[in-house]
């Protein structure tokens, strides 16, 4: 009887173990496509917030007014994109970004010298896969533009200068 009882406990964990396979190669599936949609998401918004909103002779300062989204469809959007990483200003603190983009810039500011984006990955909690590191260099760019850190060298970021002579400030 244990040798029937132990038979039977043997396939069950085999089949749970091979189910188990399945699913972890599925997981990394998933976290690939979401780390992908994030970016994407976030190279949207970008592009969201550079087009043009409203009608050209529009005045600045009023409320954006619905365009045309296609000349085919005739439907009508707002552009309504959120803008994660506002661009830098004296005496902004770092915690008016995500979290994320928290992490990078102290990982940045705690570096000896200029890093690379392979560099930081391992440090914010991210396994060193191509796509995991340029998701940091794409948020590291984006933190160039925005003013938080400086390229002086392609591939190698700082604090931007600006940034950290403000943040050294006492209160």
């Amino acid at each position: 009887m244990i040798d029937a009882e132990e038979a039977g406990v043997r396939a069950r964990v085999e089949e749970l173990e091979v189910r188990a396979a399945e699913l972890a190669e599925r997981l990394v599936v998933e976290r690939e496509r979401l780390s992908r949609l994030v970016i994407t998401r976030e190279t949207a918004g970008e592009l969201l917030a550079r087009m043009p909103v409203g009608v050209p002779d529009q005045p600045e300062g009023e409320p954006p007014t619905a365009v045309k989204a296609s000349p085919f469809t005739g439907a009508e959007r707002r552009v309504m994109g959120t803008l994660t990483v506002p661009k830098w200003q004296q005496d902004m603190d770092q915690g008016v970004l995500p979290r994320a983009y928290q992490d990078i810039l102290d990982v940045v500011r705690d570096a000896p010298g200029p890093v690379r984006a392979k560099q930081i990955a391992p440090r914010i909690g991210l396994p060193a896969e191509t796509s995991k590191i340029e998701g940091v260099r794409s948020k590291l760019k984006r933190l160039v533009e925005r003013g938080w850190l400086d390229e002086d060298t392609p591939g190698l970021f700082t604090p931007s200068h600006a940034w950290t002579a403000s943040s050294s400030k006492s209160p």
